[in-house]
């Protein structure tokens, strides 16, 4: 089942769209469909293959490191100066 999208834009915006559409030899519909779907993709959150990637950088780093009880009770220390 199909469902209309009504989306209100200025004459030049719609001309500036339909041009892209031509461009990518595309109706205007099929583009602003693509459009629509790239938009909800990227904007969903990093997905987990890209979270994996993070990972294996941040443990690819070298950065020298203090001892975990020091720095936790650094922390704490700088809580009780507020």
């Amino acid at each position: 089942m199909s469902t209309r999208l009504q989306v209100v834009m200025s004459e030049e915006e719609l001309a500036s769209l339909r041009q892209a559409a031509t461009r990518a030899d595309l109706t205007l519909s099929e583009w602003a469909r693509r459009a629509l779907r790239r938009e909800r993709d990227s904007s969903s959150g990093p997905t987990p293959a890209s979270r994996l990637r993070a990972l294996d950088q941040a443990l690819a780093c070298d950065h020298p490191t203090g001892d975990i009880d020091k720095m936790l009770a650094d922390i704490e220390r700088g809580r009780d100066l507020r």
